[in-house]
């Protein structure tokens, strides 16, 4: 993957808001996700993204986007060893903190990237 068309990092919440067209933020996901060359997407979002997706706007929309990936900005983006170094380190490091695993991993990704930016949404 070219590190210089890289972007940002998508984490669950901006993923859900751009699917769900109902979702307050939907707009502003779609307004960002255009302004994006190519955004990474951490496998580890997948499992927060299809479950709250079908959960909300319907499993028809979690299939489309699936179905769709690799026509999309995304990067699908697995984790390595030296990544999983690191998330056990963030969450060590946070454990005062509500940082999941999966948010771990972005940060982590992210890092890994030397990316600056994390497209983020509230669920």
């Amino acid at each position: 993957m070219d590190v210089e068309t890289i972007t940002a990092v998508a984490d669950t919440g901006f993923v859900v808001a751009l699917l769900n067209r109902t979702d307050q933020s939907h707009a502003a996901a779609v307004s960002v996700y255009l302004q994006q060359q190519s955004i990474l997407l951490p496998q580890t979002t997948l499992t927060e993204v299809a479950y709250l997706v079908g959960r909300d706007a319907g499993t028809a929309i979690t299939v489309a986007f699936l179905q769709g990936l690799s026509a999309s900005r995304f990067r699908l983006t697995a984790l390595t060893e030296q990544d999983l170094v690191r998330v056990a380190a963030i969450l060590a490091q946070y454990t005062d903190s509500r940082i999941d695993f999966v948010d771990a991993t972005v940060m982590a990704i992210a890092e890994r990237y030397r990316s600056q930016t994390i497209l983020t949404l509230d669920q």
